[in-house]
């Protein structure tokens, strides 16, 4: 191959992981990741196939986007049997996909695209892909092809890495993670991966209706109180204790509060309501049967009075974009986040975010977010009070939180991984010349205003390009995402 870069016209992806996209496949984070990249890589003109276990009565291979993207639902046999879901009959599943999977994927799809000339990109997702893409490389190496394909293999979380040959798995494969804060945790395990972060779609970028932010304030009775929302499953990292204790704080102040509250089916919830109860807080539960925004209005309304209302139904992403750019914090406030979509997600809507201190990369202390340091809920009621006495950091914080949410869209995350993807093939000699220089961006700042940045000392805040020869000193803030951008700071 004699083309410096990778392109539609000269690669082919593979994406493998339990999750997919079926309403029977996603449990969680993964199946949204693994179908907006791939489907992402498909509009950009890419040839994807996904591998995933599918919902059961869908059929085996469906082909999407203009023919670019092919969905295969691998272990439907047993599928059948396990109705519940992907990880319904799990080991079972396990053992079919790695036993099945890796033999198909080299004779069907990988061998073919080769053998015209492309390189072939594969990229396994979680660890119950571990061995299939061992499997898939001892395939590859035995029909002399290896050097043909790059293998990347990505961990989202830490979730049975107990299981994983580490030291097979990185000589099969490059591995990769979604923020620094997992790139240390593994640093810590003797491995050093590359890190490719997550992102939202580009749709969630468009400006709230803000009739309908002002439509909720007013169902809550609260157009001058505090609103608080956390969504995230019962489970002890997600620190709910943190966020009910919160709320007690702020009404021992003297404040009307109410924390808006989805959960999962988790046995800690619970745990969690118990506690609000015996610290003095009312609890009440929201349901509605009928999907749409009136019905979910009229059901907070009718619970409005309780301190803390425990959301039953589901929260489709335009209404929770609705409670995000609503709530005066976001609890994104987990001990243990490998990334953190929601904060994300809340900053993409305007929101103000209060994120832990762990793979929240794109959050930046005071500037885009509120970055909780301990599990003190002290440390949120703080922040509130001081939002509250100089609302005008609350508008700022908004504003600032979008732009930055602009840079971590599943566009930039696809580039990313396409950079890394091409560097990864000139160490195999696969690709030659080099990576066209990209288009030049405006030296000229975007935008300037006072900001703040240590006792005493006032400053301008500037977004240049990433091109800027000047390496200035004084730096105070990180790049706000990606490192396509740089903050930088000089003092008047």
């Amino acid at each position: 191959m004699k083309a410096g870069n990778i392109t539609p016209g000269n690669t082919v992806f593979i994406v493998i992981s339990f999750e997919g996209r079926d309403p029977y496949s996603l449990a969680g984070g993964l199946g949204v990741r693994v179908t907006n990249l791939s489907e992402t890589l498909a509009d950009m003109g890419f040839p994807v196939h996904v591998f995933f276990i599918g919902d059961p009565k869908l059929p085996g291979e469906e082909v999407c986007q203009g023919d670019r993207l092919v969905l295969h639902r691998w272990c439907q046999w047993i599928s059948q049997y396990h109705p519940n879901g992907v990880y319904d009959g799990e080991e079972g599943k396990l053992n079919d996909f790695n036993r099945s999977l890796p033999a198909y994927i080299v004779e069907h799809v990988a061998a073919p695209a080769i053998s015209q000339g492309k390189l072939v990109a594969i990229v396994g997702e979680e660890w119950q892909t571990t061995e299939a893409m061992c499997r898939i490389s001892d395939l590859l190496h035995q029909r002399g092809l290896r050097d043909k394909a790059i293998l990347f293999w990505n961990a989202n979380n830490t979730m049975s890495f107990n299981r994983i040959d580490w030291g097979r798995l990185n000589y099969a494969a490059t591995i990769t993670t979604v923020s620094r804060y997992m790139k240390h945790i593994m640093w810590g395990m003797g491995l050093n991966p590359l890190v490719i972060p997550n992102g939202i779609p580009k749709r969630l970028l468009q400006p709230v209706e803000e009739d309908k932010v002002q439509q909720l304030r007013q169902c809550l009775s609260i157009e001058d109180g505090t609103v608080l929302a956390k969504v995230a499953r019962w489970d002890p990292d997600k620190r709910w204790h943190m966020a009910v204790e919160s709320v007690a704080r702020l009404k021992q102040r003297g404040m009307r509060a109410v924390l808006l509250a989805r959960g999962g089916l988790e046995p800690h919830g619970m745990e969690v309501l118990g506690r609000a109860k015996s610290l003095g807080l009312s609890v009440s539960e929201a349901r509605t049967t009928d999907n749409n925004n009136e019905s979910y209005f009229h059901t907070l309304h009718d619970n409005c009075q309780a301190d803390v209302i425990d959301i039953k139904f589901h929260l489709p992403q335009d209404f929770l974009r609705i409670i995000y750019r609503a709530s005066d914090a976001v609890l994104a406030n987990s001990g243990h986040e490998p990334f953190g979509i929601v904060g994300l997600e809340t900053m993409a809507a305007g929101g103000i975010a209060f994120t832990g201190s762990t793979g929240e990369d794109y959050a930046i202390p005071y500037h885009n977010a509120f970055v909780l340091e301990t599990s003190d809920p002290g440390e949120i009621e703080g922040y509130l009070a001081h939002l509250q006495e100089y609302p005008e950091e609350g508008i700022r914080i908004r504003n600032e939180a979008r732009r930055t949410a602009a840079y971590f869209t599943w566009e930039a995350a696809a580039e990313n991984l396409i950079s890394k993807l091409e560097s990864q093939a000139r160490i195999q000699r696969v690709l030659v010349g080099h990576r066209p220089p990209p288009r030049p961006e405006s030296k000229e700042p975007i935008e300037q205003r006072p900001l703040e940045i240590e006792a005493g000392k006032i400053g301008t805040i500037e977004c240049l390009s990433h091109t800027s020869p000047s390496w200035e000193r004084g730096w105070r803030c990180r790049p706000p995402a990606l490192y396509s951008r740089l903050l930088r700071i000089t003092e008047r």
